[in-house]
């Protein structure tokens, strides 16, 4: 699970269901989309007419389905990079500072480094152990408080929230852009973010010597190398909608590993679980929304078509609407 991703996800059968990676713009994906069989999909893409549609391109900092979910939040309009999601666990936490301090993630990770550049290994394949991530939180938070950085533990081991002035209006990259791409068009570079460059440069050295990293190395596992800043921003106090949408992120693995056989298998077990939900739903008469989402594009598909409106319009594909993402 990403760091942004609601807590209740996925509810048994919601009103409004979002899904990441969707589509996706990787090879191995790619060539798996034609052979994708999702009946319910298309029968419910048949009966939803499309409501609303976001497009930006792949080279933003928050992608097309963190700004669905945040919209459904009903936030306010943010910057790009400025979601304030670590702000918003923070305050679900009852953590001191959540309701007027700047916070974000702060997750531990593996720095890959090539011939010719570095890429952020997707952090779920460290595995990092409840132990492991106090011991390195221990370590870490001396630097950090020099900073005026605070640091705080959460459920999900090497992942943690961090408060701190530095992080108020500060763009910084998803995990989920990041994750098994080349680093440099997503560290942070703006000038407030020079402290958070210099943290990173001084814990990959601390890191390189740590107990922690003896033990894994000894055990042949991926060794946790540096960190990385997400989510980052003050969060607004704002009415909660009545019914909180469900963010299915069965997908997102192997979307970001771009395993092709794996995304569309988790495709068919969606296309036969809350998709299927979702059609029976709208098929009694009940609301339903659908937001389907890729590496440049959100669609919400929402409402009913009339009969008329079925027949006079064309019903899209799914493999032309998941292309379109």
């Amino acid at each position: 699970m990403s760091p942004s991703a609601d807590a209740q996800s996925p509810a048994s059968s919601p009103l409004h269901l979002i899904v990441p990676f969707a589509g996706r713009r990787t090879p191995a994906c790619q060539a798996a989309l034609p052979g994708l069989t999702l009946p319910n999909l298309a029968a419910l893409l048949a009966r939803l007419p499309e409501a609303a549609a976001d497009a930006q391109d792949e080279h933003s900092l928050n992608p097309p389905h963190e700004r669905a979910r945040a919209a459904a939040l009903g936030l306010p309009a943010a910057a790009d990079g400025t979601l304030p999601w670590a702000a918003l666990a923070a305050r679900r936490a009852g953590l001191p500072g959540a309701a007027d301090q700047a916070w974000a993630w702060v997750t531990l990770c593996h720095w890959q480094a090539g011939m010719s550049e570095v890429v952020l290994t997707d952090p779920a394949h460290l595995a990092v152990q409840p132990a492991e991530s106090q011991a390195l939180l221990a370590a870490v938070r001396p630097f950090f408080e020099e900073d005026e950085i605070h640091l705080f533990a959460t459920d999900a081991p090497g992942t943690w929230l961090a408060s701190g002035p530095v992080f108020d209006q500060l763009p910084t990259a998803s995990l989920d852009r990041a994750i098994g791409q080349p680093l440099d068009a997503w560290l942070p570079m703006a000038d407030g973010a020079r402290t958070l460059r210099r943290l990173q440069n001084e814990m990959q050295m601390l890191l390189y010597n740590h107990p922690v990293n003896d033990a894994r190395g000894e055990r042949r596992q991926l060794l946790v190398n540096s960190l990385w800043f997400s989510g980052t921003g003050r969060a607004a106090i704002v009415q909660p909608p009545a019914s909180l949408p469900a963010v299915d992120e069965r997908l997102r693995a192997a979307a970001l590993d771009d395993h092709g056989e794996a995304w569309a298998a988790a495709w068919a077990a969606l296309d036969a679980g809350p998709i299927a939900q979702c059609l029976a739903r709208s098929r009694a008469g009940e609301p339903v929304a659908l937001t389907l989402c890729g590496d440049r594009a959100a669609r919400r598909y929402q409402g009913r078509r009339g009969l008329l409106q079925r027949w006079l319009q064309r019903t899209p594909g799914v493999a032309a609407v998941l292309e379109s993402l």
